[in-house]
């Protein structure tokens, strides 16, 4: 299952039991001949794979903390328990080094290992199902030439049987390749294949129903990953400055746009792994985001201009004069951030050393709270020796309180409603990272 919240293991369990479908009878597929055939695929093959893996985040899945690349291991936590990325390396043991092009593909299209047995849908095949023939024998030809590593994936922990994934599968798998909008142009043609398939970025920033199925209806509407919230990236975008294809393409080329956001949580490995996928490629998906977007470029406009213009803290709250809680929680936030932050933020990005002006960072103005908070305890580093932004964390120098009334000012910023119950969720972030 995918690692997005809201979702209700019981009733799942109960609906596929009552779906009374056997387990998946589907056959063994037989093993790669010897020696892997991806080892003898031409060089363009293997770079086409390259750059699709790196498009997918294969990596990040399925890749452990300090463990080599694509050896699996990694936990991804889900509402039905927990399912380990698999090792997609060409050992023959412990990798996919037995498993024929026709066996990886199933897996890609039909959620399936070569043994037959269903794949929990944390793997994105719901997603797979839409990439070409050629690009899933790309990305075959690549994995089949990564260094073999002998790594056992441990165990899932998961509540559902995989023999039930077959009913999941049965209510919401769509297959069949990408077709093409011939009243759209190549580039947002190529956008829309990359975002669909091999990106799989709806996986993330479209909400799910209580099966862990993404909600066709509210495609792109904003999800959950992680722990974060990932923002919808359609008409109800919450960024103030409504996104341009060309600022997404910088987001994506860089980590940060002027005016928009700095990558953070699962958004900095999407960003690090897009660094060698081509221009052409970056630009194609960042102008079929974009066109998610359905308000008129007028509207678009006035709205930005609105958010540029009102993009200025207001004078610190007198805590002496403040009339509720809320308003001492401003004001107390207030003092934290004239003490912590705005040295940079004050001054915006084009001053050295200069930060986004917050009204405009979108993750004051998410539904909720989580995304500021983890931003502000954990910062913003990229690994060592790597470029990106920076920002420190500050879990050691504000305690949960200050930290409480920080975000709460933050988000007076806005103009928009308060969250709700803020010091809750800093005590439920802290808790987690215990």
């Amino acid at each position: 299952m995918p690692s997005q919240g809201g979702c209700h293991s019981l009733l799942f369990a109960c609906l596929l039991g009552a779906a009374g479908l056997p387990g998946c009878a589907l056959p063994e597929l037989p093993p790669a001949p010897k020696p892997p055939a991806g080892l003898s695929i031409d060089r363009m093959r293997v770079a086409n794979g390259a750059q699709l893996a790196a498009i997918g985040n294969c990596i990040t899945c399925h890749t452990s903390d300090g463990g080599k690349p694509y050896a699996g291991g990694r936990a991804l936590k889900t509402p039905f328990g927990t399912v380990f990325g698999s090792n997609i390396t060409p050992h023959p043991d412990t990798g996919i080094g037995r498993w024929s092009e026709a066996a990886f593909a199933r897996a890609m299209r039909e959620g399936l290992d070569r043994a037959g047995r269903n794949l929990y849908p944390a793997f994105p095949y719901d997603h797979f199902t839409r990439l070409s023939d050629e690009d899933i024998g790309a990305l075959y030809a690549f994995l089949m030439t990564r260094e073999p590593v002998r790594a056992e994936t441990p165990a899932d922990t998961m509540l559902i049987p995989r023999s039930l994934i077959g009913a999941w599968k049965a209510m919401f798998l769509e297959r069949g390749a990408f077709r093409p909008d011939p009243s759209q142009s190549a580039q947002w043609n190529r956008g829309a294949y990359l975002v669909r398939g091999a990106a799989h970025c709806s996986a993330c920033h479209t909400p799910r129903n209580a099966l862990g199925a993404e909600r066709k209806r509210e495609y792109f509407a904003g999800g959950e990953a992680e722990g974060w919230h990932a923002p919808a990236l359609d008409a109800r975008s919450p960024s103030p400055v409504p996104w341009t294809a060309e600022a997404l393409y910088t987001y994506l080329r860089t980590g940060s746009a002027d005016a928009h956001a700095v990558a953070a949580g699962p958004m900095e490995d999407v960003i690090r792994n897009l660094r060698p996928v081509a221009d052409d490629d970056v630009r194609a998906m960042a102008s079929y985001i974009a066109s998610l977007d359905a308000r008129s470029a007028e509207e678009r406009r006035k709205a930005g201009e609105r958010a540029v213009t009102g993009a200025k803290p207001p004078p610190a709250a007198d805590s002496g004069g403040a009339a509720t809680e809320s308003d001492r929680a401003i004001a107390r936030g207030a003092a934290v951030y004239a003490g912590a932050c705005a040295s940079c933020h004050d001054r915006g990005r084009q001053a050295e050393g200069g930060a986004l002006r917050l009204p405009l960072a979108s993750g004051l103005t998410l539904p909720t709270p989580q995304n500021l908070i983890r931003i502000i305890r954990d910062g913003i580093v990229p690994p060592a020796g790597e470029p990106g932004p920076w920002m420190p964390g500050y879990a050691g120098a504000l305690g949960n309180a200050q930290l409480s009334d920080l975000a709460t000012y933050l988000r007076s910023l806005t103009g928009r409603p308060a969250w709700e119950d803020v010091p809750g969720e800093v005590h439920r972030i802290a808790r987690d990272k215990q």
